[in-house]
C-alpha cells in the first residue's frame, strides 16, 4: 500500500522533474511535503538533502530527492543515521533497494532519467514493500554503522 505522505526536494538541476513527480503523487492523493527548492535558481543540494532527511526522520515518511544525476543527493542524504538513500536509474534497481535494503529516500537525476522512466521508478518506490527476514538483519547492521 503506498504511503499517504511523502517528502520531496530538489536542487535547481532537478526542479522540473521534482515538480512532475510532486504532481503525480498529488494526483494519487498523496500528501507531498516539499522542502524546496522552489525555482531553477542555483542552490546548494546538501542543504536541501539535509532538510529532506530531517523531515523523513522526524515525520516517519519516505522521501524523494532530485538533482542532476541523483548521485550528489544520495551522498548527502546517506550522511544521516537512519537514512537509506539510493540513486536509481531504473525500476528494477528501485524495486530491489526497497525489497532488500528498505530504502527510505529515492534519489533521481533529471539530467539522466527521462520523465516516463522517473515516474515508473517512483511507482516502484511507493508500492514495493520491504521483505524483512534475512534482509532486516543486514539493514540493522547498516543503521548501526
Amino acid at each position: 500500500m503506498p504511503p499517504t505522505t511523502v517528502a520531496i526536494g530538489s536542487d535547481h538541476a532537478g526542479f522540473r522533474l521534482k515538480e512532475t513527480l510532486k504532481a503525480a503523487m498529488q494526483g494519487q492523493g498523496i500528501e507531498v511535503l516539499d522542502v524546496g527548492t522552489m525555482s531553477t535558481d542555483s542552490c546548494d543540494y546538501p542543504a536541501i538533502a539535509q532538510d529532506l532527511c530531517r523531515t523523513v526522520l522526524d515525520k516517519g515518511v519516505p522521501g524523494v530527492l532530485v538533482c542532476g544525476t541523483g548521485i550528489g543527493m544520495s551522498m548527502a542524504a546517506n550522511r544521516f543515521a537512519g537514512i537509506r538513500a539510493a540513486a536509481c536509474a531504473n525500476a528494477y534497481q528501485c524495486e530491489m533497494t526497497r525489497r532488500h535494503n528498505d530504502c527510505n529516500v529515492l534519489c533521481l537525476g533529471e539530467r539522466v532519467t527521462g520523465e516516463g522512466a522517473a515516474l515508473q521508478i517512483l511507482d516502484f518506490f511507493l508500492n514495493t514493500e520491504f521483505e524483512g527476514g534475512r534482509h532486516k538483519r543486514r539493514v540493522d547492521l547498516m543503521d548501526r554503522a
